[in-house]
Order: C-alpha cells, then sequence, then structure tokens
C-alpha cells in the first residue's frame, strides 16, 4: 500500500547557511491497518540545495505525504490523464506532482536556450545545437533527445511576442524559433515511465505579457475539420499554420512542421507502446492545446499494428495558458479524447483571457454560441488546478503581473502543492533560487539575486588573437529532408478520415 512521509525541521528556529542544508530525517513509516498506528520502517538523511538562505525560519515544515509507491510503468495511463486526473490532485498523488514537474522543466529549456538578446545577430533562435540541447541544460539525464526544431514566421499579428535582433545581419528576417520535438531514448527511463515518449514543447513569454494586448479577440474556423462552428483565436491560429515562402525556415509552417515529425516518429517506433505529451507555458500552452487537437483532428494519433486500431494517448501539460477557442472547441477536445492539464496561478491574468465576458464560467454560455451566434465566447479546454502564490512562504505577495505569471514560480508553488487546504512544503525540495532565474519574486531576505540567468560574458569569447568576439554559431538544418512525404501521408489520413465521416 501507500506509505506515509514525514518531512520535519528538526527545530522550529533555524538558520541556513552556504549552499546546502539538512531537512533533517526523513521518516518513512507504514500504516497499520489494524491499529491506525504508524510504525517506524527506516530512516535516512536527506539535503538538498535551498540556495543560500540566512533568516530564521519561525515555523517547522511538517506535512504528512502520502507517496504512491506503485511503479510509474504501471499508472503511467492515469497519471497521463486517462481518468481526468480524478483523485489524483487532492490530495495530490506524489507521482503526478513529479511528472507535471518534469514537464513543466521541458517547457522552461524553451526559455533557457531562446537567444533574447537583440543586440545579437542570433536573436530569435536558439543558443545550442540540437544534440547537445539538453547537454547544455543540464538535463542530460532526463533520457530524451531532441528529434527536430520548430519554427513560426515572425510576419503575423503579434509582434510583442516576437524577438528581432536590431543589427542588419542576422540569421533569419522571418522567422522566430519555437520550441522542439524530442524522444525518450534511454532504455532505462523508458523501462520508468512504462513507454516511449514523445514530447513537444512550444515557447512562450517567461514575464513579457504585452503580447495579450496584441491578441484581436477574433475567433476563426481553423478547417481542421468540416464543422466550421469549431473556432480558436486567430492569432494563435495564425501563429500555427502561417508560413513564409522566402524563408528557408518558414516555408513550411509550425503545423506542417510538428504534424510530420509526429508522424515520422509514430512511423519509426510502429509497434512501441507510445505517449505524445505537449507542453508549452503561456502563449506556448495556446500553441500546445492546438497541436493536441489537430494531431487528433486528423487522427494521426491513430495506428494500426495488423490485428487492431488503437489512439495514442495525447497529453497536454499546460501552465499559465489562455482561452484558445469557442465552447465547440473545447467540446471536440474532450470527444476526441485530448487530455488536458491546466496549471495556472489564480493570481495570474493570462488565463482569463480571452472572453473575459462569456466564458465556460458562464451558465448559458452554449446558448450564446449556438443560438445569439455571441462571437467572443471562449471556453477553457481539460482539469484546472489552481495554485495560489500568497500560500508560498518564500516569494513576496507581489502585485506584478509578470512575476504571476513566471513559469519557475508556477513549478516552485507545485512542489509544496499537496492539496486544497494543506499546508505548503516542498515535497522535492526543489531549488527555490530558481523562481529569480528570470523573475524578482523572492522575498529579499534569501539573498537570491533577481533575474540572475545570463550567458558568461554574454557568450563573448576571447579568439587566437586575444580579442573578445562573439562566436558564430553552427547552421542548423531548418528541415528534415523528408518533411514532405511525411505530410502527404498525413493528407491520406485525414483525407480517408473525412471520406468515412462523409459514408456514415
Amino acid at each position: 500500500m501507500a506509505s506515509l512521509h514525514l518531512l520535519s525541521l528538526n527545530h522550529p528556529k533555524f538558520t541556513l547557511h552556504a549552499a546546502s542544508f539538512q531537512l533533517g530525517p526523513l521518516r518513512k513509516y507504514k500504516l497499520n491497518q489494524k491499529s491506525n498506528n504508524l510504525n517506524f520502517q527506516k530512516s535516512i538523511k536527506c539535503s538538498t540545495s535551498l540556495s543560500s538562505l540566512s533568516p530564521e525560519v519561525e515555523e517547522e515544515c511538517l506535512v504528512l505525504e502520502e507517496e504512491d509507491e506503485r511503479p510509474l510503468s504501471e499508472i503511467w495511463k492515469e497519471i497521463q490523464g486517462c481518468h481526468d486526473w480524478d483523485g489524483l490532485l487532492d490530495p495530490m498523488n506524489s507521482h503526478l506532482r513529479r511528472e507535471i514537474i518534469r514537464y513543466g522543466e521541458f517547457a522552461q529549456a524553451c526559455y533557457d536556450s531562446f537567444d533574447f538578446d537583440p543586440h545579437s545577430k542570433y536573436c530569435g533562435s536558439c543558443k545550442y545545437q540540437g544534440a547537445r540541447f539538453f547537454e547544455k541544460l543540464g538535463m542530460a539525464d532526463r533520457g530524451y533527445q531532441i528529434s527536430r526544431y520548430l519554427y513560426a514566421t515572425s510576419d503575423i499579428n503579434l509582434p510583442n511576442f516576437y524577438q528581432k535582433s536590431k543589427l542588419s545581419s542576422v540569421w533569419s528576417t522571418h522567422a522566430n524559433w519555437m520550441g522542439y520535438v524530442a524522444v525518450c531514448t534511454d532504455e532505462d527511463e523508458i523501462k520508468r515511465l512504462g513507454r516511449r515518449d514523445i514530447v513537444v514543447s512550444w515557447r512562450g513569454t517567461v514575464t513579457y505579457l504585452e503580447w495579450i494586448y496584441d491578441l484581436k479577440d477574433i475567433l476563426h474556423s481553423p478547417n481542421f475539420t468540416n464543422d466550421p462552428s469549431i473556432k480558436m483565436e486567430l492569432g494563435f491560429y495564425d501563429l500555427y499554420t502561417k508560413k513564409e515562402d522566402t524563408c528557408n525556415f518558414c516555408s513550411f509552417s509550425a503545423r506542417e512542421q510538428v504534424l510530420a515529425e509526429i508522424k515520422r516518429l509514430l512511423d519509426y517506433y510502429d509497434g512501441e507502446e507510445i505517449s505524445i505529451t505537449i507542453t508549452g507555458h503561456s502563449l506556448g500552452a495556446a500553441l500546445a492545446i492546438i497541436t493536441a487537437y489537430d494531431i487528433a483532428e486528423l487522427g494521426v494519433n491513430i495506428v494500426n499494428d495488423g490485428r487492431v486500431t488503437h489512439k495514442i494517448p495525447i497529453t497536454v501539460y499546460s501552465f499559465g495558458g489562455p482561452r484558445v477557442g469557442n465552447l465547440k472547441f473545447k467540446e471536440r477536445c474532450e470527444k476526441l479524447g485530448v487530455k488536458v492539464l491546466r496549471v495556472i496561478n489564480i493570481h495570474d491574468k493570462v488565463p482569463t483571457v480571452p472572453g473575459i465576458f462569456a466564458n465556460e464560467k458562464l451558465q448559458f454560455q452554449k446558448y450564446l454560441e449556438e443560438t445569439v451566434s455571441f462571437p467572443w465566447s471562449y471556453a477553457h479546454v481539460g482539469v484546472e488546478l489552481t495554485l495560489d502564490h500568497t500560500h508560498s512562504p518564500f516569494l513576496k505577495p507581489a502585485s506584478d503581473l509578470g512575476c504571476a505569471h513566471n513559469l519557475e514560480a508556477h513549478l516552485h508553488l507545485l512542489d509544496g502543492y499537496h492539496g486544497k487546504g494543506r499546508r505548503f512544503c516542498l515535497a522535492n525540495k526543489r531549488d527555490i533560487a530558481l523562481v529569480n532565474k528570470d523573475s524578482n519574486f523572492l522575498k529579499k531576505e534569501y539573498g537570491v539575486p533577481p533575474h540572475w540567468r545570463q550567458d558568461e560574458n554574454k557568450g563573448m569569447v576571447k579568439n587566437n588573437d586575444g580579442r573578445w568576439v562573439l562566436p558564430e554559431r553552427a547552421r542548423v538544418e531548418a528541415h528534415p529532408h523528408d518533411i514532405s512525404y511525411h505530410l502527404n501521408k498525413i493528407l491520406k489520413i485525414a483525407t480517408g478520415s473525412s471520406q468515412l465521416k462523409q459514408a456514415q
């Protein structure tokens, strides 16, 4: 059965110094079903790095947490939402917490690897080669490899989202790097997960929220299906589908890039147990939901092993994402079996838009859409996990909207969340210094500088002549040579599916 973990600090007042400290004994208990007593099983010491903390903490961090002792490989479908996470969120299941954070870190990797510097000719690109992507980010132990990078054209109506260089000679005048597709290749990790996992991670915005004002709040039928009543926000649709023929990186749309790569990987690993997991933060969360819907609507995730046809599960882990489409869009995602877990901070404004006046909370939304044809009706998709940054003793009660939206802050809150009304305590002891990587959200007494993550010397290196220069980056492949081949296979699937629906 499950076990209970007691995390305790030995004294109600203690001082934290240097880069690590002892959290005291981590004791593992099992509940005696007959007497309901806690029987001691074993005791181990555990330490963690929570940055250089010096203030006194006034209270013990004491929490009884139920540790799910079942192997993840046995329950991965539940963790991926096959039952809509029923019974796993309150109290928070230990496997689920770790998996949400893990996928959140895949989304954070997009920020940590993106070149935001407007004084660099590589602004708007990824700083690292795909082969060394996870190694450069300290994530080589995750067991995943980059399969391909994703790009989108900047020639759409979201000017505040895209990053452009101020220089005249740049890597691309039209493209921005938008994320990546990765696949689990490590055999030990595949065994732990219980399947081979394909991850799609979309870049969003760290704390820069001006892109919200670019949204036209116009619902548009994407024509991914023959039902014109299914609609999504026009800006998201353009970002996902537009291309630029004169640009090598945008000659295929972001949609075409991700669909072709998913199809290629599913063909390559045909016959294996596979999952498709899509993640993103902010605007990247919107793209994640659109991608999941698109894959399912086209039937790309439907495979036939020669005996039986089955669907490969599609799961979205969304962080601080806006609404994407109307009520019909939400209902269609649910019917297709797309599972979405939306992690939000209740003080974050992004999840409240678009659809401020007509949304899923409105009792008569269905009537507004179907009878009145109200043009600004939006609905969130999936299950919501609501966090509150005021529950963390480490964070400022900030009114700064960027802090409330910050992805690292979401991951910090996840680590301390145990369920509604339960005390905040860091279950995995995730380093709190990460919160200030791209923000100024930690309380000053913890001594962590704000916005501390940066490249050494801003990427400048000394050349053989002793001069400081910005080194040239190796040219990356824009698109795999066989992308058109896999797109044609998807077109055949979609055409066959459409004909089947018409026949029915």
